[in-house]
């Protein structure tokens, strides 16, 4: 059964990572934020994000975190969460589902250990911004 199910692969969609000011905390913390850079508008987006990895010796896990977007903006990007300090020296995943023009979509985004930093950041053209990106 699994096998007769065809799920193209994604292109120009991707989770980055990027540093701005946050009023709340009063400094400047790292959000991820889903990125289309399709000229149709992405659909029922659905983002399973968690972390995992060693920290001194033991391993560490968050919990699971679902969002779901109905709609994501050709040529943008919509914010999904803050990622805390103490998460970024874990591995942080996401799992990204969507429909384009009527197709279903999935790809896993995978930042490394200590990848989100502000020597990782690169040029982020279609929503002028800096951010670390995992395509």
């Amino acid at each position: 059964m699994k096998k007769d199910i065809k799920i193209p692969k994604s292109k120009n969609v991707f989770i980055a990572v990027i540093n701005e000011w946050n009023d709340d905390f009063q400094e400047n913390t790292w959000y991820a934020y889903l990125v289309n850079e399709n000229d149709s508008p992405l659909e029922m987006a659905i983002i399973v994000s968690r972390a995992y990895g060693i920290i001194d010796g033991e391993q560490r896990k968050t919990g699971m975190f679902r969002h779901v977007f109905n709609e994501v903006p050709a040529n943008g990007a919509i914010k999904v969460e803050l990622l805390e300090n103490n998460v970024l020296q874990l591995n942080n995943e996401f799992v990204v589902t969507y429909y384009l023009k009527g197709v279903l979509y999935d790809k896993k985004f995978v930042f490394r250990t200590n990848t989100i930093n502000l020597n990782g950041t690169t040029e982020i053209l279609s929503i002028d911004r800096k951010g670390v990106v995992v395509k």
